[in-house]
């Protein structure tokens, strides 16, 4: 079930013709209006979405979105399930289409309506010193808010969950029983950006962080939020110091990931996955159920369930023992 994003305000609905003239696509004109952007998985029948890869043919397959932004190189391709919007630049026209729909997102400054909690409001949640919170913010039953801790506007927290002193979190929804250590930043904007013109184009982040029950989160941790999508950390898996987490990333259960790993945007971790510590996983991936990878590794393409490996790049484990005996 999708869950719904509390953080961004949104613009109801646009006409799909004011959308193609922003894209400057002329093909068809069409008297509708689209309610928002989307993922090809998540989108529904009023939501424009985009395809940019052949990594995400079966998500093209399964979408229910009319209307996708593509690149002419997918046009048959996309022409099979869906109305093609045939542009130069995917991710700058799905980037000028975000920003029609969410025109605040780009925007990543800090809550002007903190305050200091009014503690009537919170059952038996203990509050250490000089905590900002801003409107609209849930903390469960029993849970500890740490000294110089900031959580910003509709963020939730759920029962029992202890979050650390000098904290920062945003656009982020958080379960139970978790737990944050000191210094982490939890729901900025990723690094997402495209050259034009020389300079850089800012690309906007409309997704949350999702925490579920269970997980622990070690000293200063940076977690972006997705970019459509959200980024999730599953359940019961447990994050050493000093990890990156970037946009879209999704890591599954009982995962231990330790010391100075860094994740980068749309990679999916599977469940029961141990990461040893300053190991790289590209961008895009997919590592599968139970997988092992040593520290140091660097991992530039997909592995399947069950797998031990290490390396740059990272290459079945036996392997790589034997080539540096």
């Amino acid at each position: 079930m999708k869950i719904k994003n509390p953080f961004y305000k949104k613009v109801d609905r646009i006409s799909l013709n004011k959308i193609l003239q922003i894209l400057k696509f002329s093909k068809f004109k069409k008297n509708l209006y689209l309610k928002g952007i989307n993922d090809l998985i998540d989108a529904t029948q009023y939501e424009i979405s985009f395809f940019n890869s052949l990594k995400y043919e079966d998500s093209l397959n399964k979408t229910k979105s009319k209307y996708i932004i593509t690149h002419n190189k997918y046009k048959k391709i996309v022409e099979k399930v869906s109305n093609p919007i045939v542009v130069e630049n995917v991710l700058k026209s799905v980037a000028d289409v975000t920003n029609l729909f969410y025109p605040d997102a780009i925007k990543d400054v800090a809550d002007f309506y903190l305050k200091t909690p009014n503690k009537k409001k919170f059952i038996n949640v203990t509050f250490g010193k000089n905590v900002l919170i801003g409107k609209n913010v849930e903390i469960g039953r029993n849970s500890i808010i740490g000294h110089n801790t900031i959580i910003e506007s509709n963020v939730k927290v759920g029962s029992n969950s202890q979050i650390g002193s000098n904290i920062l979190i945003k656009n982020s929804l958080i379960g139970n029983n978790v737990r944050i250590l000191d210094g982490s930043v939890i729901g900025k904007k990723g690094f997402g950006f495209m050259p034009r013109n020389k300079e850089n184009f800012r690309y906007p982040h409309i997704g949350m962080v999702i925490i579920k029950n269970n997980v622990e989160i070690g000293c200063n941790n940076t977690i972006d939020r997705g970019s459509m999508s959200n980024t999730v950390i599953g359940e019961n898996t447990f994050l050493d110091n000093q990890v990156h987490i970037a946009h879209n990333v999704t890591i599954g259960k009982n995962c231990v990931i330790t010391a100075q790993v860094g994740f980068a945007g749309s990679a999916k971790i599977g469940n029961n996955v141990m990461i040893g510590g300053q190991a790289g996983i590209s961008g895009h991936l997919n590592i599968g159920n139970n997988v092992q990878i040593g520290g140091g590794s660097g991992v530039v393409k997909n592995i399947p369930d069950n797998s031990k490996v290490m390396g740059y790049p990272a290459k079945d484990i036996k392997s790589f023992i034997k080539e540096n005996k």
